[in-house]
């Protein structure tokens, strides 16, 4: 006689409807500024968990099967940009043009929003915000504006948990610091007690961190080129959360200073 599977747990009602990513594309050091990409990008995916799991990593899955045989690729956006590792195949231009057509609309059809913050560390530092780290301010708007976000999807309360890429335990534990911090002072009422901490490597495969990968440094070059379009930065744009007229400054996009 078949055992029937044990019932869903009581606790699993209190999860919310979403899953948010964070990544970011260069970093946050005010003293030692790489000046060919003098920016800082922490970008927040939020992604409706029932979309996630039925459509957006099967998506992923099958790009990865259908250019490398497997899906045990990890999709990193400097590896990609500069043919490495596994992307060696991208040297064959009819392989990178049809790599690049799919890799956009296999993210073009994902349904997930974008909030981001992009900082100009060279402005930054001779603003009144020099003594912030740009991470933390960058932090704040990012859960702050995806909170209202789910707020709107009547989600408060709901644990949803922001899963941030791992930097090493040391980092990891300042970063849960930070975010533990923002919790305790934010006047924002319900984001504490919808909001859960959680970091990942990439190594963990995850679908959402790399989809987060590969949304933030394009929204870095957009404001350090912003004559300079691409269809993946097209597509991360319509992506941005959007007040009701349709305005994103503020509201799914943050420049500072």
């Amino acid at each position: 006689m078949e055992k029937s599977l044990p019932g869903i747990p009581e606790h699993s009602n209190t999860f919310g409807d979403y899953i948010i990513y964070v990544d970011e594309s260069g970093d946050h050091s005010l003293t030692d500024i790489n000046p060919e990409f003098p920016i800082f990008v922490l970008a927040f995916c939020l992604f409706k968990v029932s979309d996630y799991t039925s459509k957006i990593v099967p998506a992923i899955q099958n790009f990865k099967f259908k250019f490398f045989g497997h899906d045990m690729v990890i999709l990193h956006e400097r590896e990609i940009r500069k043919s490495e590792g596994p992307f060696k195949l991208l040297f064959d231009k009819a392989v990178r043009t049809a790599f690049y057509e799919n890799l956009n609309r296999t993210i073009n059809e994902a349904s997930f929003k974008v909030v981001a913050c992009v900082i100009e560390k060279y402005k930054y530092r001779t603003t009144g915000y020099r003594d912030d780290s740009p991470y933390r301010v960058a932090m704040e708007f990012g859960l702050e504006r995806a909170y209202y976000e789910l707020q709107s999807k009547g989600q408060t309360g709901k644990k949803t948990f922001v899963v941030f890429e791992s930097r090493g335990k040391k980092e990891d534990a300042g970063l849960e610091l930070e975010f533990r911090r923002l919790m305790d002072r934010t006047k924002i009422i319900g984001m504490p007690e919808t909001f859960e901490f959680l970091t990942a490597s990439k190594k963990t495969n995850s679908s959402g961190l790399q989809l987060a990968d590969m949304v933030a440094r394009p929204l870095g070059l957009h404001v350090l080129r912003p004559g300079q379009s691409n269809r993946a930065l097209d597509i991360i744009m319509e992506k941005l959360r959007r007040s009701p007229q349709g305005e994103v400054n503020g509201w799914g996009l943050k420049l500072l200073p």
